[in-house]
């Protein structure tokens, strides 16, 4: 009995050790600073972002600095107009030259602009990149969390089984003492109290398991303790019509699936603008200075200023400029193809999600309900229990009764809330502060 008793005081007091609170607005708050997913792409975002600049569209010139210098040592035989023969053995040479040139495209069929364009539409496909991953990973925080508060309310009930069946034991070992219980009844107690222990370790377990997932949602020490809320509150007004219109316009994969519809139409402006003329200008400035030992001119300098401009034309490239143009208006005929599809998706995911929605909500007024009168009933029963007017079996069913309805209300309320949570991230109103 001694150790029957130590072994339910360990168990009991599972929340009793003081251990921080984790507020789910705090979790939301360290998973956006710090999980790794969000991070991740937040960089490809800022890569987009630093990205959009007119210099990275061919907008600018290109200014460039040169130098050279260069030497030669020769053996030199010249014979001039005269007959006259000059020979040098060893002839050094030496020249330098250095300048500063530029090179700027002033008109590709704007293709320079529609560049610039598709860099900006790049950015916000980055922005719902990055949305779309905050979202997901705040609907998953919400959800462990979530998971968190209906396991503890679990493992809440299933520690109460356990006090019940420990009184039991207790109750059948002192009436065997005293004759008035058969061993049988004893080793019945003894079976349903390691049953309901089992049960306990088991819950603990998992809830332990979900604790770590979200320390590594979070970022963090995955070994952190903590408790968390005893209780879910659902939204129980949310509206499928507002929903649907929120997700037409703020629905992260609709929208990165316009932003590339976009992209495509450029793409194929851009290409279309490879059949006008390119025209650019050129200039630059040099000084040069070079030395011989043998020829008409033995040192010479010069320093200028030249200038140019140019045009080139596609005038036939093997239909390369057609076959360029279809993939283009294929890419682009895809890309809205896939607006239509998502768009669908999400449509058929919101209506599926909002039938379940309703659905558990229902539920979750039957289920407290029952968990009120298996409550009350398990009450009444241990009553007849400690006057000896019941049966240890009817007991045991009070018990099981009392703990089967609790489970079913905590998983009532968790699904309605996973069902509210995916709702809002369809729509894509999560809330992410």
């Amino acid at each position: 009995m001694k150790k029957l008793v130590c072994i339910v005081c360990f168990l009991f007091p599972i929340f009793g050790i003081a251990q921080p609170k984790l507020a789910l607005e705090e979790a939301i708050v360290i998973a956006l600073e710090s999980n790794y997913d969000i991070r991740l792409v937040a960089n490809d975002a800022a890569i987009a972002t630093n990205n959009v600049h007119i210099g990275n569209a061919g907008m600018l010139p290109a200014v460039s600095a040169d130098v050279s210098s260069a030497a030669a040592i020769q053996n030199t035989t010249q014979t001039l107009l005269s007959g006259e023969t000059r020979a040098l053995r060893g002839a050094e040479s030496r020249s330098v030259a250095y300048g500063a040139s530029l090179d700027w495209t002033i008109f590709d069929g704007f293709q320079m602009f529609t560049r610039y364009e598709q860099l900006k539409e790049w950015k916000a496909l980055g922005d719902a990149n990055l949305k779309a991953t905050i979202l997901a990973t705040v609907s998953e925080v919400v959800s462990n969390y979530f998971d968190l508060v209906q396991q503890r309310q679990l493992i809440s009930a299933t520690q109460t089984a356990l006090e019940l069946s420990a009184f039991r034991y207790q109750t059948a070992e002192n009436r065997y003492q005293i004759g008035q219980a058969s061993k049988l009844e004893v080793l019945a107690a003894s079976v349903d109290l390691n049953t309901d222990t089992t049960n306990l370790l088991r819950q603990r377990d998992q809830y332990r398991s979900t604790q770590i997932r979200l320390n590594e949602l979070l970022a963090r020490d995955v070994h952190t303790d903590f408790t968390v809320s005893d209780t879910i509150i659902i939204a129980s007004d949310l509206n499928y019509e507002i929903l649907s219109e929120s997700a037409k316009q703020m629905n992260p994969a609709l929208q990165a699936a316009i932003i590339n519809q976009r992209i495509s139409e450029l793409e194929l402006k851009r290409v279309k603008g490879e059949r006008y003329p390119v025209v650019s200008v050129s200039s630059a400035y040099t000084r040069a200075r070079s030395r011989t030992e043998l020829g008409f001119s033995t040192r010479s300098r010069n320093n200028g200023f030249n200038y140019g401009i140019s045009a080139s034309m596609n005038l036939f490239n093997g239909l390369m400029q057609r076959r360029n143009e279809q993939n283009a208006e294929f890419a682009l005929e895809a890309a809205e193809m896939e607006v239509g599809k998502v768009r669908q998706n999400v449509e058929a995911q919101l209506l599926a999600v909002y039938q379940t929605y309703l659905m558990n909500l229902e539920l979750v007024r039957l289920e407290e309900r029952n968990k009120n009168i298996a409550e009350e009933n398990m009450g009444i029963t241990l009553e007849k229990f400690k006057l000896g007017s019941i049966a240890p079996l009817e007991f045991r069913e009070a018990q099981r009764n009392f703990v089967d309805a609790s489970a079913r209300f905590s998983t009532a309320q968790y699904q309605a809330k996973l069902a509210e949570i995916t709702l809002n991230q369809i729509a894509g109103t999560l809330r992410m502060e």
